[in-house]
C-alpha cells in the first residue's frame, strides 16, 4: 500500500511540473506576440502621422505632397514598445522600422505608401 502511494505521489509531482512547464510556455509566446501587435499598431499609427505630414503643405511644415524629408517626431520615436525610425523616404513612399524594447534584436519593417496605407511587412528576430 504504501509504495503505490509514493507512486501516486511521484506521478502527480511530474504532471504538476510539466503543466507549470507547459504554461510558462504559453505565456512566453503570447508575450512576443503581444509585443509583436503592439509594434505593427504602433506602425500604423506613425503611418498616419508620415501621411499627415505629406498632404500638409509646405508653409505650414509639411512634404507638399512627398515624404522625402518626413522624420518621426520626437514624442512617438519611442515608447514601452520599442523605438522607431523612417528610412528610404521618396516623394511617393517611406520606410517605417519599429526596434522592439522588451526583444533584442527583433524589429518590424513595413513600407508606408502614398496614400498612407502599409503593406510589405518584413520581420526580424523573434518576430519571424
Amino acid at each position: 500500500m504504501g509504495q503505490q502511494q509514493l507512486l501516486l505521489i511521484i506521478l502527480g509531482v511530474i504532471i504538476v511540473g510539466i503543466a507549470i512547464a507547459v504554461g510558462i510556455s504559453m505565456f512566453s509566446s503570447s508575450s512576443v506576440q503581444a509585443n509583436k501587435d503592439a509594434l505593427v499598431n504602433d506602425l500604423n499609427n506613425l503611418a498616419a502621422d508620415a501621411y499627415q505630414y505629406k498632404i500638409r503643405p509646405s508653409t505650414m511644415g509639411g512634404g507638399a505632397g512627398s515624404y522625402a524629408a518626413y522624420n518621426v517626431p520626437t514624442k512617438l520615436a519611442s515608447n514601452d514598445n520599442g523605438s522607431f525610425t523612417a528610412s528610404s523616404a521618396s516623394a511617393t513612399q517611406v520606410t517605417l522600422k519599429g526596434n522592439s524594447t522588451s526583444y533584442a534584436g527583433s524589429s518590424v519593417t513595413a513600407v508606408c505608401d502614398s496614400n498612407g496605407r502599409l503593406g510589405s511587412f518584413t520581420y526580424a528576430g523573434q518576430f519571424q
